[in-house]
């Protein structure tokens, strides 16, 4: 009975988890995923082609442009079938294990007298509780049939690409140009059901590095091409203009080899996040964001989110200027603030990442200051209910749906004192500063297939 249990427990729910940890030199941090800009396009790591026709010829370049999309489209392919084919390994498992136990159960149901007999009915009914799951497991192997031949039809277009880059004719252009095109609409939406699904649970932290003050924050960028593991970290949370960049999560946990970058302005609050080569992050003192680019080490984009409090007068439970909090996830660019024409409840808005714009805003019941921290994941907003002691993720509001529900899911606060917690949607984890410690925590994710 014990081992039937706990197969019970185990295929309740049909789950997508990436595992992260400390690194070794070896192994690196990178985790291969995609994401989407504000258009809604893919946005994957390039890898250029050869170049082995003029430069000049602007047929050439177009050529060269449609290849890389390609190539892009390939990659991103790659890490969605290794994550696949992980998942489709314990989707069959699982499913073998739920059809032999209903035999066994129905075997069992048969010889055996009365009681017995209304245990195993008992029992016999939570699997049909299970019994939805099966066309559920038979879609996921049907998505993962899917990926297979997303690879081949991009191998297929890629070699076409590749004759036509020598030739330099004999297909026409337009014509290939519209089936990369549909290729990459399809590819998006796949990912897009493939990648997202509904918070269940979260890990015991792993600690990566003790450092700095009480308050700080630090990230790495979900959308960094493949090969640039680099960690940000920004200690307090108000006057403070200097940025760490370290080469690696390696790096970061074994040495203080760092480049430092100075920021045109002081930062307020632990909200910042790096973004596509750009740190995003409110200006002390003011309702104003700033986009900042480290390639150029210039501003590149600043706006007034208008009527969002500042100053204190709107922070988390912690305190801290943390009146602004700004993150990412799988959909790009949200802030999450309040406004006295929401009466200090929280308000949630998506942003262009380029210009800054508000794409658009929900309005939350939730009061900002009464919440300790919170999380964008597929297009939800996670809230904690405390940043101190026993602490538990127990508010989501719903961007798809614009609806909010409570939930009760345990996060362990090992140094008792959270002042900031954003997920990546590369890692698929939450990266938390804990009273001075980095910490990390997997995330479990439900995932739904429609």
């Amino acid at each position: 009975m014990e081992n039937g249990e706990n197969l019970l427990s185990v295929c309740v729910l049909l789950l997508l988890i990436t595992q992260v940890g400390p690194a070794t030199p070896e192994e690196g941090w990178q985790v291969y995923s995609s994401a989407q800009d504000s258009d809604g396009r893919c946005v994957c790591t390039v890898v250029a082609p050869q170049q082995t026709v003029c430069s000049r010829d602007a047929r050439s370049k177009q050529l060269r442009q449609l290849l890389e999309k390609v190539q892009n489209m390939s990659q991103s392919i790659e890490a969605l079938d290794q994550r696949t084919q992980k998942d489709l390994q314990f989707v069959e498992k699982m499913e073998v294990q739920l059809k032999g136990l209903e035999d066994k159960f129905k075997q069992v149901e048969d010889g055996h007298e009365s009681n017995n007999a209304r245990q195993y009915k008992f029992i016999k009914a939570k699997m049909e509780e299970l019994r939805p799951l099966i066309p559920v497991l038979e879609a996921y192997k049907a998505d993962a049939l899917l990926v297979q031949r997303f690879k081949e039809e991009v191998a297929n277009v890629t070699e076409l690409l590749g004759l036509l880059q020598e030739q330099l004719g004999g297909l026409d252009y337009q014509e290939l140009h519209g089936r990369v095109m549909n290729l990459e609409d399809r590819l998006r939406a796949c990912m897009q059901r493939l990648a997202c699904g509904k918070l269940t649970g979260i890990s015991e932290p792993v600690t990566i590095k003790t450092s700095g003050s009480r308050f700080g924050s630090w990230m790495t960028d979900p959308l960094s091409p493949a090969g640039d593991n680099r960690v940000w970290y920004m200690d307090g949370y108000h006057n403070n203009r200097f940025v760490r960049e370290y080469q690696s999560m390696y790096d970061f946990m074994m040495s203080d080899n760092f480049t430092s970058h100075r920021l045109p302005h002081p930062w307020s609050g632990t909200g910042q996040v790096v973004y596509n080569g750009s740190i995003y992050y409110n200006k002390f003192q003011s309702h104003t964001i700033i986009k900042f680019d480290f390639s150029t080490s210039l501003i590149s984009r600043s706006r007034q989110l208008d009527f969002a409090g500042y100053n204190n007068m709107y922070h988390y439970s912690w305190g801290g200027h943390s009146d602004i909090d700004l993150m990412v996830d799988e959909g790009g660019l949200w802030a999450v603030y309040a406004t006295n024409q929401n009466a200090g409840n929280i308000v949630l808005s998506q942003l262009n990442p380029n210009t800054l714009q508000i794409i658009r805003s929900w309005t939350t019941n939730h009061p900002k200051r009464s919440a300790g921290e919170s999380f964008m994941i597929c297009g939800t907003l996670y809230v904690t209910n405390g940043y101190s002691g026993g602490t538990k993720v127990y508010y989501a509001y719903s961007t798809n749906s614009s609806t909010y529900e409570y939930i009760d899911i345990p996060l362990t606060n090992k140094y008792s004192h959270l002042s900031m917690l954003d997920y990546n949607p590369r890692d698929r984890a939450l990266y938390a500063w804990n009273n001075g410690h980095q910490v990390l925590y997997n995330v479990t994710l439900y995932h739904i297939i429609q």
